[in-house]
């Protein structure tokens, strides 16, 4: 297995190791019992051997001993299982992973987001985004807590990085969350960084194999230039767009084509190329014959 950089990832380890030592020795006993069996109760003569049908106390180990070990495996298995998916402590660093066809969108966040929804509290500081070509890079601080909320807009994926010794699925509508703590003594010495490989453990398309991204674990020092470096494009980038939106705003006429000007509509007030009709004379009409008539 690869080094383990979290202590979740050291559990797992040790969860493994525990595992074969357990296989290794009912191997071992299996085979031994196979072995002396062969040697000490090989055909001798033509005399058929005494016969028995059951034996109590062989049948009875048989059955105890299988279920005492698969019962001692799942204890370990549970609790370690319970462990990895804790999300109780308070994280340093929280970050929504956004797996898509076929690359991954990594947003740091101001506070967990397990629903995977718009959370008032969880606000996105800066966003990171790949592509098949052109790979992401995940970056954490050597030493901290790492809370990760899993979201997809399209099909299953799997968010593995080996050196974790974890995976978990990355499934549309039905957020995952998982957190790690990352060991303190992860970056050689000497270095400012360390890079792990990342990739889509699901098979999720054509392109299944180029879903890959990196990670990179700093040390405190360059992890906090690195995200208030981060932070200042975020907040530039975010002052450009405001500043288009408004230019493109006093550019566009906001009305729907072919709309008349307010007040050219029927009904609608005068407008300043209208002359006012207050105190003007009414127009005279002709007179009917009928009113010729009454005159005279």
């Amino acid at each position: 297995m690869p080094e383990p950089i979290t202590e979740q990832a050291e559990r797992v380890l040790m969860l493994w190791q525990g595992s074969w030592v357990a296989a290794f020795a009912v191997g071992i006993l299996v085979w031994g019992l196979i072995i002396w069996s062969i040697i000490f109760h090989r055909k001798r003569s033509e005399q058929l051997p005494p016969q028995v049908r059951y034996n109590l106390p062989i049948e009875a180990l048989y059955t105890v001993l299988p279920i005492v070990v698969i019962a001692v495996l799942f204890y370990f298995t549970a609790r370690d299982q319970t462990y990895l998916l804790e999300t109780e402590e308070p994280a340093d660093t929280n970050v929504e992973v956004v797996g898509f066809q076929w690359s991954w969108q990594f947003n740091y966040l101001t506070e967990p987001n397990p629903e995977g929804e718009t959370d008032p509290r969880s606000e996105r500081e800066f966003s990171i985004e790949g592509t098949p070509d052109d790979v992401p890079t995940l970056v954490v601080r050597e030493g901290d807590v790492v809370h990760f909320d899993l979201v997809s807009p399209d099909v299953i994926h799997s968010f593995w990085i080996p050196s974790f010794a974890f995976k978990m699925d990355v499934i549309p509508g039905h957020p995952n969350e998982f957190q790690v703590k990352v060991k303190d003594d992860v970056v050689p010495e000497g270095e400012d960084s360390a890079t792990f490989a990342g990739r889509c453990a699901e098979l999720c398309g054509v392109d299944h194999a180029r879903m890959l991204f990196n990670l990179e674990v700093m040390t405190p020092e360059a992890y906090d230039a690195w995200y208030a470096e981060q932070l200042e494009t975020a907040q530039s980038e975010a002052e450009q767009q405001a500043a288009r939106a408004e230019e493109q705003e006093l550019v566009e006429d906001p009305r729907p084509e072919n709309q008349p000007p307010a007040g050219d509509a029927e009904g609608g007030t005068e407008t300043e190329d209208q002359p006012a009709t207050e105190g003007a004379p009414e127009p005279q009409t002709a007179e009917t014959p009928a009113e010729e008539e009454g005159g005279n």
